[in-house]
């Protein structure tokens, strides 16, 4: 009975590093998948109900916030534990002071050209960047550098 446990528990230590990667893993998809659709909500409020969005980032607490003056609007997505906000791109000589980033979706406007990109512990980076010319946001994996 030892020796079953102490191969079990050998077993276990081998593998745990596997599997919490893969759950990182998930989490990042997970979480660029939400920011994603955070962003396609904002620009798509603001087109169907024709009032201004105002998409506020901020990295510090990890949070993505809209708002609207229709009554009511207000979303927000916290990431998930182990997933934060590495830049906000372009990066601007204001981040440095306030890293906080505001910007407006106008209905008929053009979307704002910008891209999130998120990060875990394990250094995988991934970038959601809002594309100005559909005003759909896409995935892109970033490479370490």
């Amino acid at each position: 009975m030892l020796v079953v446990m102490a191969i079990i528990g050998l077993m276990a230590a081998i593998s745990a590093p596997s599997i919490s990667a893969g759950l990182d893993s998930i989490r990042m998809a997970s979480a660029t998948q939400s920011v994603a659709s955070f962003l396609n909500s904002g620009v798509t409020h603001a087109e169907r109900s024709q009032q201004p969005v105002e998409l506020v980032i901020a990295p510090k607490e990890n949070l993505l916030t809209a708002y609207s003056n229709e009554p009511g609007f207000e979303r927000e997505l916290q990431l998930p534990d182990g997933i934060s906000i590495e830049a906000i791109l372009p990066q601007t000589p204001d981040d440095a002071i306030d890293p906080v980033r505001r910007l407006l979706l106008m209905p008929g406007g053009t979307v704002p050209g910008i891209g999130i990109q998120l990060a875990n512990s394990h250094g995988t980076r991934r970038l959601v960047r809002l594309d100005p010319m559909t005003g759909f946001p896409r995935v892109e994996n970033v490479t370490k550098q």
